[in-house]
């Protein structure tokens, strides 16, 4: 049966663990769904990894429906989230353009980076049928704005305002959530506060689910950042191999450790 939105609710509520990896083509799609993973997020982090940009902020949206059609032809029944890229959702109009060309290509959810801000685009496309993921913390979009990629929510004042912040988003219908670069209490705290899904990178073992970048996790990020773990270096099934030990550890709860953890 393939994944959904309900899916992954319900693992939320019985405590059951879920996986998710990025994905730009047919075939790692294929072989990311084969080997069991629950979500596939084409990430603009395209822009890193396919591109070799230094950030994600030159990805077009055309350049994301391309990836997403692509993923979507391999995919064997994970869910397939889709990002909005940089300037996307800058106004709602814009927001729904985005949302529209993405679901057309094959996405089940979107998702967006910002904060409380996104309350009233979540609202307007839950209301029209489009899912949409929430990505909060360290939203490499807003790169330049940080000054640089840093772990977000460390104050008390951060920590309140991301807090705040699901709690708006999760009311206004956000069906899942990212955190990135989260210190663990909090995005915790964040995990059990919300109703929705809650997608970890850098954050805590104790949300729903876990993502990474394909090219992180299969060693091949010179510069890993520090939640990464080289899962094809224990893999004596070659990539596939690889994408299985991340699905199984995210599930058994094995990954992340203490060590991939602000």
């Amino acid at each position: 049966m393939p994944v959904t939105i309900r899916t992954l609710k319900k693992r939320k509520d019985d405590g059951e663990k879920f996986s998710v990896l990025t994905a730009y083509d047919a075939t790692f799609s294929r072989l990311i769904s084969e080997a069991g993973v629950d979500a596939i997020l084409i990430g603009d982090s395209l822009g890193n990894v396919i591109q070799g940009q230094d950030s994600t902020v030159p990805v077009t949206l055309e350049q994301m429906v391309y990836h997403t059609e692509c993923v979507a032809r391999g995919n064997q029944g994970s869910l397939i989230i889709a990002d909005v890229p940089f300037m996307g959702a800058a106004t709602l109009e814009s927001t729904l353009d985005a949302a529209t060309a993405l679901m057309q290509a094959g996405a089940n959810v979107i998702k967006l980076e910002g904060g409380a801000w996104l309350a009233d685009a979540i609202t307007v496309l839950k209301r029209n049928g489009v899912p949409v993921c929430a990505h909060m913390g360290l939203t490499p979009q807003s790169v330049n704005a940080f000054g640089g990629y840093r772990v977000q929510g460390k104050d008390e004042a951060g920590a309140r305002e991301l807090l705040d912040a699901a709690y708006t988003l999760d009311r206004a219908g956000a069906a899942l959530f990212v955190l990135e670069c989260v210190p663990r209490t909090l995005s915790a705290e964040i995990t059990a506060a919300v109703e929705a899904p809650v997608i970890g990178i850098g954050a805590a073992p104790e949300c729903d689910g876990q993502v990474l970048v394909m090219h992180d996790m299969l060693g091949l990020n010179p510069r890993p950042a520090r939640f990464v773990k080289d899962f094809m270096a224990e893999s004596d099934g070659g990539v596939a191999g690889a994408f299985r030990a991340y699905h199984e550890a995210v599930k058994s709860g094995r990954f992340p450790a203490d060590e991939h953890c602000f």
